[in-house]
């Protein structure tokens, strides 16, 4: 072999160790974005997001929190920070106003916390509620809130949630006396005695979330027949009133498919706001 060969071979030999190391270096490259993609892909498996675990967090019990204010205010704080890690300025922001695009009226029972069954987050929701979420026209409290979401807040959705196994419901079957409340639930006996054929027919546990979701329709129909709702149908503005059930026994949130959009849906027009003619 002469010397021109021994050099040729030479830099095919070097040639194949740089083509060697080039996808050498190719293979860490993809190794290292495959990895990266992967770290990443943990990352957002483990770390739980501001929309959803740390706005609206797993269920934990008083007793868990040390069963004291202190603990509150330890878990505040914890809340606070691990917001404030994911979305700088978040606090800050909501500190300059409110815009939702829902009013809740729901029901005061624990179990039923607004933003949590339908994960939303501060903001979100304008939230009143009661025992057995009831909505009467002489209640001036539940028509401020009305007032203020939809004159002011110009929210577009206004949700009546009940809850099955609801104590107040259950309270209104009953003839027993259990105090003040009795005069607050004394609406609910009304709507039992409209529906009372169609209720008597089931269970006693049926016949309680029958008169539920009765109750929930009739309080829809109560929001609607207010001039405060009206006004804004009369003038062409988007504002819808929704009516639903939550189960606790499975989390799920039933949609009663009542959903008023304009005076045309009322339940009689004897509760249609007269307006003058311009």
């Amino acid at each position: 072999m002469d010397e021109d060969e021994n050099i040729n071979i030479k830099d095919v030999e070097e040639t194949n160790d740089t083509n060697k190391d080039e996808r050498r270096g190719e293979k860490r490259i993809i190794d290292k974005a495959q990895l990266l993609k992967r770290t990443q892909s943990e990352i957002d498996n483990r770390i739980p997001r501001a929309s959803t675990d740390l706005i609206t967090p797993l269920p934990i019990s008083f007793s868990e929190a040390g069963e004291n204010l202190e603990g509150l205010l330890k878990k505040n704080k914890e809340w606070a920070n691990a917001i404030t890690a994911q979305v700088p300025g978040f606090f800050a922001n909501h500190a300059k106003g409110q815009k939702p695009k829902i009013v809740w009226f729901g029901c005061s029972d624990s179990r039923v916390p607004a933003e949590t069954i339908v994960q939303l987050g501060p903001g979100e929701i304008f939230v009143h509620r009661n025992i057995a979420n009831q909505f009467n026209h002489t209640d001036l409290n539940s028509l401020s809130v009305l007032q203020y979401a939809v004159d002011h807040l110009k929210v577009e959705h206004i949700i009546v949630c009940g809850h099955t196994g609801c104590g107040g419901v259950l309270a209104s079957l009953s003839n027993g006396q259990h105090g003040l409340v009795d005069h607050w639930l004394r609406n609910i006996k009304d709507v039992y005695y409209a529906n009372k054929p169609k209720i008597d027919m089931l269970s006693e546990e049926d016949r309680v979330n029958e008169l539920v979701k009765f109750n929930v329709v009739q309080q829809v129909y109560n929001i609607s027949a207010t001039n405060i709702v009206q006004n804004v149908w009369e003038h062409g503005g988007k504002l819808e009133v929704h009516g639903w059930v939550y189960d606790l026994g499975t989390g799920l949130i039933e949609d009663l498919q009542i959903n008023l959009k304009n005076a045309k849906d009322l339940r009689d027009q004897i509760f249609k706001v007269q307006y003058e003619q311009t």
